[in-house]
């Protein structure tokens, strides 16, 4: 039913405003209202270079993802689970944590602060003599499998051999983690703290400050099945936290640990064990949920266990990913139908609208953001940061794709985020990486958006959204004014109350030819600025403070 609406709506041009010429759009901005302070923390990234950190002014970049749970500092080598044949890979330099040791330098040197990944998932990856790669599904080893490395054969993908229909067998058990791995515990994992603190310092002194407790831990049984086959139960990752936490704060007292990196909707209410099991008995039992966790949903069940043990957990974070085609790696041309961009425009919703009902098989609503909020006021500490470590619209190379991400980011403003890191870095070519710049360095001298939010109103975010804040650095307003509409120019009035302000105006602007520039000047006065903007673009208006 929503894929048919959505195909209406593309057919009948009325999302978009196609049909006929663009409303007119009149943003209403109190700087009285709704004010709280920006966490510049929630502009940050995954994987960035130094130079894509500097270009982006970005405050974190993150080490994480699913080769990080089974990450070795003493060989520096992580297995690829099943992103790329389960193998375990040596990274270029043989030393002792020395990819990590880059991820930090590199970070620091450009000024953000590093996340790391913590292993909790019991095994990390091993190598085989002189640092060679060893597979967890040899085929010489297990026989044959639906495929194989097209560089090894013998490193299978874990699958039984297709069958007649051409389709894969079932996966592969019993196979021996010892081939690949090497058993691990938070001991273990303490020496690499040490040795992080001992190079870098405690976070008090300039060293590392976040700790991520593994990633997405409850789909363990399917990214890393040679493993850990059994999705893990409630207990068992509330136990690795507490464990890991212990030993990270005997180290580094001040060191912020970042807890449950849990992967998207489904992990919010069940465990590993409840989103293995549950689709086998019809979605009619959940072990965990029903019994343990005694009907509280997973996330707000550790929450509160964590809580009976003191502050183990620093920053609660999960990761979200629109469901609905937004985001999909495997096919980027899909992820730039019309009807995939209109749900676009829409869909970011999720993060903030307590109406909204997902456009997805969540067919629910998600409300995220204050929704963390409420798990920390009722189940955990109140004021504790939440932060959504992974996410991702899609489209980074179309228009659509940077209308989203501003959007976002100023949602992420709006609604008093604490942290966040997009993943991963898009190019510094694309339109979306553009789009970050909008916030964070939109001049090329690291001038940013404002750090104060105020209230920002428009009639309708899914044509044009709107987001307003005052600067403290000279005492301007700042204004971002996305056009998600896909065709068609918008005659807009930014209507501004309690603001004193007047003179000349200065805008940039990204447009759907992937071109960022400084606009003419305009001046403005009497509280009101007209302007035009043109279909899939995103421009920032910075509207001086009067001056006697």
């Amino acid at each position: 039913m929503k894929v048919w609406l959505s195909a209406v709506c593309a057919a009948a041009l009325l999302c978009s405003g196609t049909a006929h010429a663009n409303d007119a759009v009149t943003v209403k901005i109190n700087a009285l209202i709704g004010r709280h302070p920006i966490n510049p923390l929630i502009y940050g990234v995954a994987f960035a270079t130094p130079a894509e950190l500097k270009a982006l002014n970005a405050p974190l970049n993150r080490s994480g993802g699913n080769n990080m749970s089974t990450y070795n500092w003493k060989q520096n080598a992580q297995n690829l689970d099943a992103d790329y044949f389960y193998e375990s890979y040596p990274q270029p330099k043989a030393g002792k944590g020395q990819e990590a040791d880059a991820f930090v330098q590199g970070a620091k040197l450009s000024g953000a602060q590093p996340m790391l990944t913590v292993p909790l998932i019991g095994w990390v990856a091993k190598l085989g003599p002189n640092r060679a790669i060893l597979p967890s599904f040899s085929v010489k080893k297990y026989g044959a499998q639906c495929a194989v490395d097209p560089f090894d054969h013998d490193a299978g993908d874990g699958l039984g051999p297709k069958n007649s229909k051409g389709n894969c067998g079932p996966q592969l058990t019993g196979n021996d983690p010892n081939d690949a791995y090497v058993a691990d515990n938070a001991n273990a994992e303490q020496s690499w703290i040490s040795h992080l603190i001992g190079k870098w310092g405690p976070s008090a002194g300039g060293g590392v400050s976040y700790y991520l407790m593994d990633n997405e831990p409850s789909i363990w049984y399917s990214t890393h099945v040679d493993v850990h086959p059994v999705g893990p139960h409630a207990t068992e990752y509330r136990d690795k936290v507490l464990a890991m936490s212990a030993k990270i704060k005997a180290l580094d007292a001040h060191a912020k640990v970042v807890a449950p990196e849990e992967w998207g909707w489904e992990a919010y209410a069940y465990s590993g064990y409840d989103q293995q099991v549950a689709p086998e008995n019809g979605y009619t039992s959940f072990p965990d949920h029903q019994g343990v966790q005694g009907g509280v949903d997973y996330i707000p069940w550790l929450l509160q266990q964590w809580k009976t043990h003191g502050h183990p957990v620093d920053v609660v974070s999960v990761h979200f990913y629109p469901q609905g085609g937004e985001f999909n790696e495997s096919d980027p041309a899909s992820e730039v139908t019309t009807p995939t961009k209109l749900m676009r425009n829409r869909s970011t919703r999720q993060l903030w609208d307590p109406n909204y009902v997902s456009e997805s098989w969540i067919d629910d609503k998600v409300n995220l953001i204050p929704r963390m909020k409420g798990w920390i006021a009722s189940d955990y500490y109140a004021g504790t940061p939440v932060a959504i470590t992974e996410y991702n619209w899609g489209a980074e190379n179309d228009p659509n794709g940077a209308t989203a991400q501003a959007d976002i980011y100023g949602i992420f403003g709006q609604q008093g985020l604490d942290m966040a890191t997009r993943w991963t870095t898009p190019d510094p070519s694309t339109p979306t990486f553009k789009a970050m710049q909008m916030y964070r360095n939109y001049d090329g001298n690291g001038s940013t958006f404002g750090d104060t939010s105020i209230s920002a109103k428009v009639p309708n975010p899914d044509n044009l959204s709107a987001f307003a804040a005052l600067r403290a650095s000279d005492g301007a307003m700042t204004v971002m004014v996305i056009s998600k509409v896909l065709s068609g120019n918008t005659d807009v009035k930014l209507n501004v109350e309690n603001f004193a302000g007047s003179g000349s105006v200065k805008a940039y602007r990204l447009t759907a030819a992937n071109k960022l520039a400084q606009l003419p000047p305009m001046t403005w006065a009497g509280g009101a600025l007209h302007v035009t903007v043109p279909a899939e673009s995103v421009t920032l208006y910075i509207l001086p403070k009067q001056t006697d």
